[in-house]
């Protein structure tokens, strides 16, 4: 089930929040969470909600035995456990095919199908094994309050990762509030309208040229389905955070940003520190400090970097491009590491700026791509400076009017300017109207993404393929 279905927003999300409202025991509430989060789930994996318990139930009693004894070793074959899962599930027909190129080996690649979400909730199970055995108190959670955070259902299947202790306090108690609900689902529209107004529209263009022969693609058309498809990964994405975090403010969660306008970035770390930050934050915190950081010199900060890099392109997906997206930035984060290192941080850069978006539109390239083979033709398209009259009037057949003010909207959306107008008017009779209208605004939206789910079967999103 997604968030931007029928099913959900008609029948599911008005149920459950209605429930949680009215609800007044925190333990009922919370047993009514846990039979929705698991019913959200099975409605499009019914078959791997019993992997989903699984790992519920080990990584509750890892978490109980880490408690008491506080042994590394237990630690050790807890995180083993559980990414020795993610890849069984994951990785297995990468590898098979990778050891099927050797000469002389032809092993039959196993079918399986990945479960949606599987990286997100094992991260989490990852991260509540470490905290138990860091933590001072001895003291392992409830069952019931393990399961109710790993397959808890806004943040289940596309995040943003969330530490157990940063929502601990609210699963033991919480209060629902009208200003949670209305700031909920204003933020859930938002996110709701990210994705079915622009980042659908953008994927549509972006599915578009990808789908050609890399060698019918010409310059401009390369960059417009280059650039569409950054904007699509970015609004479907932060789209989705934003009605995850909405569907927590509706039900007295406070889960982390994920995104902070990542397209305004100076420089490659400062887009990390904007883009997935969730993902970026687990990463620092279980690999890159426990590998030493930037304590040792150097050197080995660079090495630390490329191997939180290396994960992190293979923690997205079983395919070589990836590895080389995630090693792509981890050589530029290197590179910038030695060059601006006894260097200022500046606010915006707009000559960092400009290598910034090129960079991570070429990376996006890479990372869209199916093979290496279409990645490097398509960027060498990017830069070759060839037209050619059939791309053109394929390219000219998507620049519709409706397509050019979404365009539009879309690169003015990616920039921080609705913050920047928030600050200025703040504490102004202007501020006041401005909040008040944007109440109006988001109900027109939502009629907007009805009327597209109404009318638009094409509704695909990105990181389930994570």
């Amino acid at each position: 089930m997604v968030f931007s279905s029928g099913v959900f927003l008609f029948l599911f999300l008005p149920v459950v929040i209605l429930l949680h409202t009215v609800i007044r025991n925190n333990k009922i509430r919370n047993g009514m969470l846990i039979v929705a989060s698991l019913i959200f789930y099975a409605y499009g994996e019914p078959v791997y909600i019993l992997l989903l318990l699984a790992s519920v139930v080990v990584n509750y009693f890892f978490g109980r035995v880490v408690a008491q004894n506080r042994r590394k070793a237990v630690l050790a074959i807890a995180v083993i456990f559980n990414i020795g899962v993610l890849v069984v599930f994951k990785y297995t027909g990468f590898i098979v095919e990778s050891i099927n190129y050797l000469p002389g080996i032809n092993i039959p690649v196993p079918k399986i199908t990945m479960p949606i979400g599987i990286s997100f909730f094992t991260f989490q199970a990852v991260s509540y094994v470490i905290d138990t055995y860091r933590s001072e108190e001895r003291k392992a959670a409830g069952f019931l309050d393990v399961l109710l955070y790993i397959s808890l259902f806004p943040q289940l299947i596309a995040g943003p990762i969330v530490k157990y202790n940063s929502i601990k306090e609210a699963l033991a108690d919480r209060k629902v509030t009208v200003d949670g609900l209305t700031t909920g689902i204003r933020r859930f529209i938002a996110g709701l309208s990210k994705k079915m107004l622009i980042a659908n529209a953008m994927g549509y263009v972006a599915d578009t040229v990808f789908a050609l022969d890399a060698a019918a693609v010409d310059t401009p058309l390369a960059w417009l389905g280059a650039v569409c498809y950054t904007l699509q990964i970015y609004f479907d994405f932060s789209g989705y955070s934003d009605m995850a975090l909405g569907l927590g403010n509706m039900m007295g969660f406070s889960f982390p940003e994920n995104f902070r306008y990542p397209y305004v970035a100076s420089g490659i770390r400062d887009f990390w520190r904007r883009w997935h930050m969730s993902l970026t934050g687990w990463f620092r915190e279980y690999l890159y400090i426990p590998l030493g950081g930037n304590r040792k010199g150097l050197g080995r900060q660079i090495i630390n970097g490329m191997i939180v890099f290396l994960c992190t392109g293979i923690w997205h997906g079983a395919n070589a491009t990836f590895i080389v997206w995630g090693l792509f930035h981890g050589v530029l984060i290197s590179a910038e590491t030695l060059i601006f290192r006894k260097k200022k941080e500046q606010r915006f850069n707009p000559f960092k700026w400009i290598y910034t978006i090129i960079l991570v539109i070429i990376g996006f390239v890479i990372f869209r791509a199916d093979t290496m083979g279409y990645a490097v033709t398509y960027i060498g398209k990017m830069f070759a400076f060839v037209r050619t009259d059939s791309a053109y009037i394929t390219m000219m057949s998507m620049l519709t009017p409706v397509f050019l003010l979404t365009l539009g909207i879309a690169v003015i959306a990616s920039t921080p300017i609705v913050p920047w107008i928030r600050n200025k008017t703040a504490g102004t009779a202007l501020s006041k109207g401005l909040n008040t209208a944007t109440y109006v605004v988001v109900l027109g939206l939502f009629f907007l993404c009805v009327m597209t789910l109404a009318a638009n079967s094409y509704n695909p999103f990105i990181y389930f393929r994570f």
